[in-house]
């Protein structure tokens, strides 16, 4: 699961930090394993942050949470105290199992090291150990910073990509059930699956299949059971 803030600067940020505790707080109610692959920090929060999720049917659970995410609310960076609309985005792919054999070319991709950021001690920022690779043909491209050493950095990388790789020919063979598709919208207004309001009143809604609550509380600490399975029934239905 990778999540993106979209627009609203440091609004955003800190709302993909929001859903990213939210996400995590549903993993452990449900006893799911989790584990950071990737961050990156900005003033507020996250511009993106990307979860590995294991457990049964994790990713059948949490597809339907793909799209855009809609925040309503008072601004706790406004002086002024005005009310802010923020936007960031869902993306979920499923960890392909290793007998699925998906053939990536070594002249179809571009491999970059870097120096990784963020907290980890007098290891970190001392050598190049953060990979990101850049698949040409699809433009897909995912990075890792948070092992300790480049090849265990390049190892998850690559499953990474093959994730992402196998959701996205996914897709291409099932466009005639694109209601049911994993799509990337861009993170803006009106393309929002579901809006989470603080203010003037707290709601929240799935625009998809009309799920509501006004628990925004309960939502925010993970209990998102009641709209990851109005959405299972809506896609069964569809």
């Amino acid at each position: 699961m990778t999540i993106h803030a979209g627009a609203g600067g440091t609004e955003a940020c800190d709302w993909t930090s929001m859903l990213m505790r939210m996400y995590l707080r549903w993993c452990e109610r449900h006893k799911f394993k989790t584990e950071i692959l990737d961050t990156l920090e900005d003033e507020g929060g996250y511009k993106s942050v990307t979860i590995q999720v294991t457990g049964p049917y994790a990713f059948g659970y949490l597809k339907g949470e793909a799209g855009v995410h809609r925040l309503v609310r008072i601004s706790p960076f406004d002086s002024n105290a005005r009310r802010h609309t923020s936007f960031s985005s869902v993306y979920t792919s499923p960890v392909v199992d290793d007998n699925i054999d998906i053939e990536i070319k070594p002249e179809d991709i571009r491999i970059d090291t870097y120096r990784a950021g963020g907290a980890g001690g007098q290891h970190v920022n001392k050598t190049d150990s953060a990979v990101r690779i850049t698949h040409y043909p699809t433009g897909i491209v995912v990075q890792c910073q948070n092992e300790r050493s480049q090849i265990m950095n390049k190892d998850k990388a690559f499953k990474m990509l093959r994730s992402r790789l196998y959701e996205y020919y996914s897709q291409k063979l099932e466009e005639e059930h694109a209601a049911e598709a994993i799509e990337k919208k861009d993170i803006a207004w009106g393309s929002q699956i579901r809006s989470y309001v603080f203010q003037p009143y707290t709601m929240v809604k799935d625009a998809r299949t009309g799920e509501q609550t006004g628990n925004i509380q309960a939502v925010m600490d993970g209990d998102i059971d009641n709209f990851i399975e109005s959405f299972l029934r809506w896609s069964q239905e569809q």
